[in-house]
């Protein structure tokens, strides 16, 4: 059985570009959260993760995810065998391919993957060391096959539940989840909808949630109030740890959470509020 690091059963997911800051990995790492995780396409020389894991001791950083059209799988590899020297069994890499709709050179992504893994192992990137994005069932058995397992993002309980079914017992399970910590129901529909709605454009995601029985009416206008609902965790700390718990129990190994606030917001205070459901109710 692939062993990859330790993660805990729930973490943060933020872009890396949103003042993923020490100080901030810091604070989270001491109200309990297991890792924190950069998206938004990191840069290969994973600098980042550097400074974030000397601020920390227990937390682990992963990537969600490097592009494997933007970076060379040499250039990561030896970033990876830098972070692993210096900060062991505290790293993972997440890798994928992106969108279609982003990336000029995108094409057969199962290939460009397979070759990138190639890469990888050629880099000295060991199997239990990275994790493919992953939403299909043929990526997610590569994911199984070729890495520790798989990052799904922007999906559901469901989603997890058929995930694990394809991979089955073993591989990593990490499904991303966004979250709205509000009381007030209208309010937390429109933020967790102007989160969601740019997905709506992308092939991937469409094509994935078509596949979760999501049709044209769900997915027009900025998301139907059902799909958004699905996709986005809305409520108090304890409605959030209620989802959290769905992907747990439906084959998740960690769970990232990805906190919607409003612009300007302080999302720290969200995280605290969450960290008391989620690790000491």
């Amino acid at each position: 059985m692939t062993t990859w690091p330790a993660l805990g059963e729930v973490g943060v997911w933020r872009r890396a570009d949103e003042q993923v800051t020490p100080a901030l990995a810091s604070a989270l790492e001491e109200l309990g959260y297991g890792a924190i995780w950069l998206g938004g396409s990191p840069g290969g020389d994973l600098r980042e993760v550097d400074e974030l894991l000397a601020a920390t001791s227990t937390l682990t950083v992963a990537t969600g995810i490097v592009n494997i059209w933007n970076d060379d799988a040499a250039a990561v590899g030896a970033a990876y065998r830098r972070i692993a020297a210096a900060h062991p069994g505290r790293f993972l890499l997440g890798v994928g391919a992106g969108h279609r709709e982003a990336t000029a050179r995108y094409a057969k992504p199962y290939e460009a993957l397979t070759a990138y893994l190639d890469g990888l192992d050629a880099a000295g990137v060991p199997v239990e060391g990275r994790a493919l994005a992953a939403l299909g069932p043929r990526v997610l058995r590569l994911a199984g096959a070729r890495s520790a397992g798989a990052h799904p993002y922007l999906t559901t309980p469901e989603h997890t539940r058929q995930a694990r079914e394809i991979l089955g017992a073993g591989p990593l399970l990490a499904p991303e989840q966004k979250v709205v910590v509000s009381d007030d129901p209208r309010e937390a529909l429109a933020v967790a909808r102007q989160a969601v709605a740019p997905y709506l454009s992308l092939s991937n995601y469409v094509a994935n949630l078509r596949r979760l029985g999501f049709g044209d009416e769900d997915l027009s206008g900025g998301g139907s109030d059902r799909l958004i609902e699905a996709v986005v965790a809305l409520g108090d700390p304890s409605a959030i740890k209620r989802r959290v718990d769905a992907h747990l129990a439906a084959g998740a190994d960690h769970v990232n959470i990805q906190l919607v606030t409003p612009p300007g917001q302080d999302p720290l205070d969200g995280y605290r509020a969450l960290a008391e459901a989620l690790f000491r109710s």
